[in-house]
């Protein structure tokens, strides 16, 4: 009789047998094991692995690590304030009882912005030395030469068009955004303000008495003294008034500085804090307030003192427009030297930083909402059908400018050239980027403006961005 029992090896089977010969039973047989495999072996191979290719590639992982910390402390440093501007920031709202203070890390920073040319870092607003600059003065004005040698405002006493527009009824006055303050300005008369004649007659504003725009006698008599100003504005409680920096002593005795604000302003400003000082001044601005505003659009309000300045200020012959976004940080003296009298211009616009079309930018108006598809529609039809071009430089200047700032001499053609892209901004968009290349190509003999470019614009200013929405008119 058998057992038959089976050893641990699977290949080995062997029969014993009670009976076997001692010979046999003498052997002990022991089961085959399997080896246990090292349960590290994996993982050494894998670490082993892992050398060879760290060691292959460790330059590239080394340089690509190097490049992220670059990168990481550049946008770092880029996003931190100098430590100079945020002490002077905290010393001004400190020392300045009744200013509120604004946390915003531009707010008093006076460094340079430089850019690259032909290999050369240089400063993007070449300024004169500071010495040179306390010694800076208003050149002695000359005669310009110029086909335009006067400009006579057109007001309801002496309108040309006062026969022609007796024939407008009601109905056609009360459409567009023509009022008591532009005058009712017809497209053949229109037509008529492009032509270039030694004394054109134009609409400009303050077309009548009872127009609005209204200004105390006390502010009208000192606007008169101002020879050279710089202006900015904020109706309906918009933005906030930013203290003008980085000025000259000489220009501190030369320059104006007013803001212009409407009623809802000065109440917004009070509650801030910011009180207008029995002198009427602010700072260095000279707060000027304006009553009756012409239109419901805010926006169409401060293009008055934006584009008309040689009307409010009817003695100075240099005047520079600031956005009440932005906080002016420059010399103006030192601005009117490197941007116009330097160049030999009339007018120093900032060129578009995105665009160079004003077909391109149309369409970006209605995309962003800031004007509607329809009335945007009825500009640019209106453009095509006078035939106005696709390009998008005239003479060789980029044909679209961001008038955030507009630096520029009171000259008879300049004025000239403010009063039309006006009238423009008022029978169309509020939009002015939209007009301006428009008016350029109409008013063919205006070849002395400098678009400087955007990186100028930003050592001009110290960009805040808006603080507020307007509130518009009720009306």
């Amino acid at each position: 009789m058998y057992n038959n029992i089976t050893t641990t090896n699977p290949s080995t089977s062997m029969p014993i047998s009670d009976d076997d010969s001692d010979e046999n039973s003498g052997r002990i047989t022991r089961p085959r094991t399997r080896r246990k495999r090292n349960k590290f072996r994996s993982k050494t191979e894998l670490t082993r692995r892992l050398v060879r290719q760290l060691a292959k590639w460790w330059a590239l992982i080394v340089f690509l690590l190097a490049m992220s910390l670059l990168v990481f402390e550049a946008s770092r440093l880029g996003r931190r304030p100098s430590r100079e501007s945020s002490e002077s920031s905290s010393e001004f709202t400190r020392s300045r009882p009744g200013f509120a203070i604004v946390k915003n890390s531009n707010l008093n920073r006076l460094d340079h912005t430089y850019h690259t040319v032909a290999g050369v870092k240089q400063p993007c607003l070449p300024l004169l030395p500071p010495q040179e600059l306390d010694h800076l003065d208003i050149p002695v004005e000359k005669n310009p030469i110029s086909r335009v040698k006067n400009v006579v405002y057109i007001t309801e006493d002496n309108n040309p068009y006062s026969r022609e527009n007796s024939s407008l009824s009601e109905q056609e006055k009360g459409t567009g955004r023509f009022n008591l303050f532009t005058g009712y300005q017809t497209l053949q008369q229109r037509k008529r303000s492009f032509e270039v004649i030694d004394t054109p007659m134009v609409h400009c504003g303050f077309y009548c008495g009872d127009g609005g725009f209204k200004i105390s006698d006390e502010d009208k008599k000192y606007m008169q003294t101002c020879k050279a100003v710089v202006s900015t504005c904020a109706f309906g409680g918009g933005d906030d008034l930013y203290q003008p920096i980085g000025m000259s002593n000489s220009s501190l005795q030369k320059v104006c500085y007013v803001a212009f604000w409407d009623a809802i302003t000065l109440s917004t400003q009070e509650t801030q804090g910011n009180k207008v000082g029995e002198n009427h001044y602010i700072g260095k601005w000279r707060i000027v307030l304006v009553n009756n505003l012409p239109f419901a659009d805010q926006r169409l309000n401060g293009k008055i003192p934006k584009m008309l300045a040689h009307r409010l200020f009817p003695n100075a012959r240099y005047s520079i427009w600031v956005d009440s976004k932005s906080q002016f940080r420059r010399d103006p003296l030192g601005v009117l030297e490197a941007l116009l009298w330097r160049s030999k211009s009339v007018i120093a616009i900032s060129q578009h930083g995105a665009r160079s079309s004003v077909y391109d930018e149309a369409k970006a108006v209605v995309k962003k909402n800031k004007a509607t598809p329809e009335e945007v529609e009825v500009q640019i039809t209106q453009y095509h059908h006078d035939g106005l071009p696709e390009d998008k430089r005239f003479n060789g200047k980029k044909a679209l400018a961001e008038a955030s700032i507009i630096v520029r001499e009171h000259t008879p053609l300049s004025n000239l050239f403010m009063c039309l892209w006006f009238n423009e901004v008022v029978r169309f968009t509020s939009r002015d980027q939209l007009s301006f290349p428009y008016v350029l190509w109409r008013l063919k003999i205006m070849d002395d403006i400098n678009m400087f470019p955007v990186c100028t614009r930003k050592d001009l200013v110290n960009s805040m961005g808006h603080i507020r929405k307007a509130k518009p008119l009720v009306t």
